[in-house]
């Protein structure tokens, strides 16, 4: 076997056993440099193994969900987009005219997050922040 992704690796890791249509979808999930939804992880599938199904598609990412391998993203789009669990927090700016979703980290947030946090009398232990935006261009023009 060649070099294990990153995906495959950690549900190895967590005892997971890999079948073979598991293996393509967490090479897919660990490639993919967008959020993709179930429907395009599995027509990313059905082009590795045209005889994945779609209900494999889905029970594979819930198993990973549940694993806490993949995060699940729910961006006001009514779907459901996925990414690998972040090993390095970021936080996330989606455009609201394309999709696309920017991730960036700014220390000043968080910062600013734990000062909001301790100064309500908490530790702050977790925290996601999404911002919805359009192109400034659009908004010029």
């Amino acid at each position: 076997m060649g070099v294990l992704d990153r995906i495959e690796k950690l549900c190895i890791d967590k005892g997971m056993r890999m079948t073979d249509q598991r293996r393509v979808v967490a090479r897919i999930l660990s490639d993919a440099s967008d959020h993709p939804d179930v429907e395009e992880l599995y027509r990313r599938a059905s082009l590795v193994d045209p005889n994945i199904s779609i209900a494999t598609v889905y029970r594979t990412v819930r198993l990973f969900e549940e694993a806490g391998i993949i995060a699940r993203h729910d961006f006001r789009d009514g779907r459901s987009r996925y990414e690998e669990a972040p090993q390095d927090h970021h936080d996330h700016l989606i455009d609201m005219k394309t999709g696309k979703v920017v991730e960036f980290m700014d220390e000043e947030i968080e910062q600013l997050q734990a000062a909001i946090a301790r100064r309500l009398g908490y530790r702050l232990i977790d925290h996601r922040l999404e911002l919805y935006g359009v192109p400034l261009e659009a908004e010029e023009g």
